[in-house]
């Protein structure tokens, strides 16, 4: 069956537009893909749940505003990432201008996002057909399961080590 491997399918029904506003944020899970829907300032976006970091779930995110770009914060490590997009974001200076400036770069897609559409009142996600893999497709299904839990056990020993100390 295809869409196994390459996400296809849909649109599918995730919720009552007002439910969703007042949730503001709500996971759902679409052909085995574990899905953020968020509702910000009046629009809805649909992206992967999992950071494509280090597959932290996006859902405490706080929503800020970097380089005119409306960014999920992954609450596990902060990496920035455009709600539009799924952009990575970050800060850097060019060193050979003089003086160097800190501005806000792209490092291209790494979290997929899905389109979101409103039909009476009922809210769709059409699942990504972007072809190719994107650094969020790594924490997906069964084997993002257990690279999850690999990269939760190190942080949560990490913290014990440093807590230790």
């Amino acid at each position: 069956m295809e869409g196994k491997e390459e996400p296809a399918g849909g649109p599918h029904f995730v919720g009552k537009r007002e439910e969703l506003i007042t949730a503001k944020r709500s996971f759902r899970t679409l052909e085995g893909r574990d899905i953020l829907v968020l509702y910000h300032q009046g629009v809805f976006y649909a992206l992967d749940f999992h950071c494509y970091h280090a597959g932290g779930p996006l859902q405490n995110g706080d929503i800020e505003e970097f380089d005119g770009k409306l960014c999920i914060i992954c609450p596990r490590h902060k990496y920035k990432i455009s709600l539009a997009k799924g952009e990575g974001m970050y800060k850097a200076t060019n060193p050979k201008e003089k003086p160097p400036i800190p501005r806000w770069f792209s490092k291209g897609v790494k979290q997929r996002v899905h389109t979101v559409t409103e039909t009476n009142g009922d809210v769709y996600v059409q699942l990504s057909e972007h072809p190719g893999f994107i650094d969020s497709d790594y924490y997906q299904g069964e084997k993002g399961r257990e690279e999850r839990a690999k990269a939760e056990a190190a942080e949560a020993a990490k913290e014990a080590k440093e807590a230790a100390s």
